[in-house]
């Protein structure tokens, strides 16, 4: 009994008690009218229809709001919520196209869009969803690929989401959408896959320091082409070099002129021929 079928029923029961202090004949009609109230008055809230059945055969759906039903000939058949609802359902060692065993968990999110047919056109709609799910699951694992699974979730969702509401719709069931929570493989071939994507990225880093090895050499030998003309360019480049490897010591060190042009014997050479000679 709802709250204001309660009120009511209390009200006239007063009324009936307070009139039959003078007459037992008066309580009478009272009592009947609150056991009347009590049976015929019915309330759903802003989220709830009633499916009402009248003599076995549908009534009316009704809701939300107070409403009346006739006593013995209405009966209130099944009370639908048509909020958002959530199920959480799995697949255990489902093995994927290439015959991969892999265990999935999800969960779909649902609402009921048809009172009438979620309680005329099925036992249990509830959970009809769960094995629906369950069985669209499974489906969806067995024609996928293990990588085309782990690496395109969304696709995924999207798939069962539509598999799933097909198959719900003429329940009056509408499936807004279906999200993969966790797809778990055996270690073994997690261990594998490791070594795997490891490998490949050692590949992909020895063929780019391959690349840059090749663009280095192509600017070395641009480099000693210029150095080859113009000498005085590599005895720069030769003192940068030392200065570049003495100044993180912190200390001051003597070089030989000897040893600079060592690094340069092109320009020493030019240098001896071009100075004067002792007199003798």
């Amino acid at each position: 009994m709802n709250p204001i079928s309660t009120f009511l029923v209390v009200v006239l029961l007063v009324v009936g008690a307070a009139f039959g202090a003078f007459s037992p004949f008066i309580v009478a009609p009272f009592l009947l009218a609150a056991f009347y109230v009590a049976l015929s008055l019915q309330m759903a809230n802003a989220w709830q229809k009633f499916v009402v059945l009248r003599a076995g055969k549908l009534q009316a759906v009704k809701g939300p709001g107070l409403f009346w039903i006739i006593p013995i000939l209405d009966r209130v058949a099944m009370v639908i919520d048509e909020r958002i609802q959530t199920t959480a359902f799995n697949a255990e060692q489902a093995l994927t196209r290439d015959t991969v065993p892999v265990n999935v968990d999800a969960i779909i999110f649902w609402r009921v869009h048809d009172a009438e047919s979620a309680a005329l056109k099925i036992t249990d709609y509830r959970m009809a969803i769960d094995r629906v799910a369950q069985t669209t699951l499974r489906e969806m694992i067995g024609s996928s690929l293990l990588s085309a699974l782990l690496s395109d979730l969304k696709s995924a969702d999207e798939r069962l989401r539509d598999a799933i509401g097909e198959k719900t719709s003429v329940w009056g069931v509408t499936v807004s959408s279906v999200e993969l929570r966790d797809v778990a493989i055996p270690e073994a071939l997690q261990d594998a896959m490791s070594r795997q994507a490891q490998a490949e990225r050692e590949k992909e880093a020895r063929v780019i320091l391959g690349s840059a090895e090749v663009a280095i050499a192509g600017q070395f030998v641009e480099a000693a082409k210029l150095y080859e003309d113009h000498p005085e360019a590599l005895q720069l480049r030769a003192m940068n070099i030392i200065y570049e490897t003495t100044k993180e010591r912190g200390a001051t060190i003597l070089i030989p002129s000897a040893m600079v042009d060592s690094m340069n014997p092109a320009a020493a050479i030019a240098r001896a021929f071009t100075a004067p000679k002792a007199e003798g």
